[in-house]
């Protein structure tokens, strides 16, 4: 098994494709850090004695807003929490007035994951797929390993190139971060708020944290590139379809969610972990174990679908 992986891996950087993702991964970093750079430029964030008067104002009007009725139905549940964040910030005494800072930076460049993934699937639906497009299909069988093993290589390889990219995005950005914008001399944590409680959460942790949720998406948009591409044989079909889902999947199962409570099934509705930590469920009545299971469900049904076709494929055909 060893050698196979290593044989998809060198497969894979060998592609000159596969270095112009990465740089254009670091770019895409590099954009923000500039934009944001040039955003800030001469501005600093003023020194407000007042902050805590600020929040009070602020809450009372959320609460105002909370008790009149007039607050949108799916912002209920945000507005407590800032309710609950500003209440936390006044009685512990964690100031407002904070410079834009390399965590910062990380967090906001977690909007890059979708870009790593895109790069991932094409990497997935092309990885049994161009083994037929360019006929090396059956120099790979005729080897004496069995069709399962060469399948999960693949998929596993896959699943390192993803892992190699996030893991280039999140070091990269905490350097780039920690160049243009330095890191704070004083601690500050993340307030999280889940189940109507604040708690203080590590910056660092809570960023490894927000990369492993924000990936999970990624994980299951690619393990069904992947599928695709075993089943149909064919990279663009995957792509166009995986790259359609990863972008407006989210969108057209919100909108059926307010109306059908049937949506929880659908896989988009269950993606998003961190909707359990910050915020609400996108269906009233999810929880976070019922997520799990239909992610497990979802990632089952694809590998099964990808290893019993492979395997009783004929390679002539």
């Amino acid at each position: 098994m060893l050698q196979l992986l290593q044989n998809e891996w060198m497969k894979i950087w060998k592609r000159t494709a596969t270095h112009v993702m990465v740089v254009l991964l670091l770019l895409s970093s590099i954009a923000i850090g500039a934009i944001t750079k040039y955003q800030e430029y001469g501005l600093s964030v003023p020194d407000n004695e007042n902050w805590k008067q600020g929040l009070e104002l602020e809450t009372k009007e959320y609460q105002k807003q909370l008790d009149d009725g007039t607050v949108d139905p799916t912002s209920i549940d945000y507005t407590r929490q800032q309710i609950a964040i500003n209440k936390y910030r006044i009685e512990h005494n964690i100031s407002t007035n904070v410079d834009y800072s390399a965590w910062d930076f990380v967090s906001d460049t977690t909007e890059l994951i979708s870009f790593a993934g895109l790069f991932t699937i094409i990497i997935a639906a092309g990885i049994v797929a161009n083994e037929f497009t360019w006929g090396t299909v059956k120099l790979l069988l005729i080897r004496p390993i069995s069709r399962a093993k060469i399948l999960l290589s693949k998929y596993l390889t896959v699943l390192l190139f993803g892992i190699c990219l996030l893991f280039i995005l999140f070091v990269f950005s905490i350097l780039l971060g920690g160049i243009l914008f330095g890191f704070p001399d004083t601690h500050t944590p993340y307030l999280n708020y889940h189940d109507g409680a604040v708690t203080e959460q590590n910056m660092i942790v809570h960023l490894l944290i927000s990369y492993g949720l924000n990936s999970i998406s990624l994980l299951m948009i690619t393990t069904m590139a992947f599928m695709i591409s075993s089943v149909f044989r064919n990279s663009s079909l995957a792509v166009g379809i995986s790259i359609f889902l990863m972008f407006m999947g989210s969108t057209v199962t919100f909108m059926l969610a307010t109306k059908f409570e049937w949506a929880k099934y659908i896989l988009f509705a269950n993606t998003d972990l961190s909707q359990y930590f910050e915020g609400a469920p996108i269906v009233q009545g999810m929880t976070m174990t019922f997520s799990i299971i239909m992610l497990c469900v979802y990632f089952l049904i694809f590998h099964l679908l990808a290893f019993l076709v492979f395997k009783k494929r004929d390679v002539a055909a």
